[in-house]
């Protein structure tokens, strides 16, 4: 008999590849984000009945309630939620690295749009706690595991994007909260810190237009990152497995770098 997963941001570089490693172990999956043509697109390279596709909104509670109707009715209880959704925005972002004398306001911290910072941070926090508190309902009686997404800038702030910082620092806070708090349920809760992995949304920023150049970002990221390479969404399959297998049943509240050595790094 299949287990049951739901994956948000299932259609993502780094999910997706979550998504197809899962349906491999025999895991069936329910794919949720917000738009159902790119969840449509990862179900069509996966055998049919393998994998639900749930539109949502991972800010939105009735949204998510609908998505739980539906994988209930299709194939019962949940019995893994990764939170994968996330991302940020220019407008909570300070396109100054650090304030000198010389530095317009506007470019630092104090132009960076407030509206934008509140969505970056509830997409990242609210969209992994949301789907935490309306899925893991499921697992109450006969446990299951959470796996949320952090971030290397977690730990290590990465100049210019503040909100997106600020709420994964603020989900690795969450992930050993909730472990604590669902302990006596047999509910884990762990997360995966990746560092950085060329996807969608980052790519512009670590490489020049030819794809193959690091842009001056990109390579202060390669710098800083003692294995000098970006990482491949293959190599964060081994963490999910060693969180998820049935021998860590002692592993919770932990969170998994998975950096190429970015975090150990002093930069000396």
């Amino acid at each position: 008999m299949s287990r049951i997963a739901l994956v948000t941001g299932a259609a993502g570089v780094l999910c997706s590849e979550m998504v197809r490693h899962l349906v491999t172990q025999g895991w069936k999956v329910a794919l949720v984000g917000r738009t159902a043509s790119k969840l449509e697109a990862i179900q069509q390279e996966l055998p049919e009945g393998s994998t639900l596709v749930c539109a949502a909104d991972v800010t939105t509670r009735a949204d998510l309630e609908k998505v739980a109707d539906k994988v209930h009715e299709a194939w019962g209880k949940i019995e893994l939620l990764i939170n994968g959704a996330g991302g940020n925005h220019p407008g909570a972002t300070s396109p100054l690295e650090q304030l000198d004398a010389s530095g317009d306001l506007k470019d630092s911290f104090f132009g960076m749009e407030m509206e934008a910072y509140e969505n970056v941070s509830r997409l990242n926090l609210v969209g992994t706690v949301l789907p935490s508190q309306v899925f893991a309902e499921d697992m109450l009686e006969s446990g299951g595991m959470i796996v949320n997404f952090s971030s290397v800038s977690a730990l290590l702030p990465l100049t210019k994007v503040a909100g997106y910082s600020n709420a994964k620092a603020a989900v690795d806070s969450f992930t050993r909260w909730l472990a604590v708090h669902l302990a006596p349920r047999n509910v884990r809760v762990n997360a995966i810190m990746p560092g950085f992995f060329v996807t969608e949304q980052n790519r512009f920023l670590l490489y020049e237009k030819d794809g193959a150049t690091p842009t001056a970002r990109g390579q202060k990221v390669l710098n800083g990152t003692p294995m000098a390479r970006f990482g491949d969404a293959k190599e964060l399959l081994p963490a999910l497995d060693y969180l998820i297998d049935e021998r860590s049943t002692f592993v919770t509240g932990t969170v998994v770098p998975v950096d190429g050595g970015y975090v150990a790094y002093s930069g000396v």
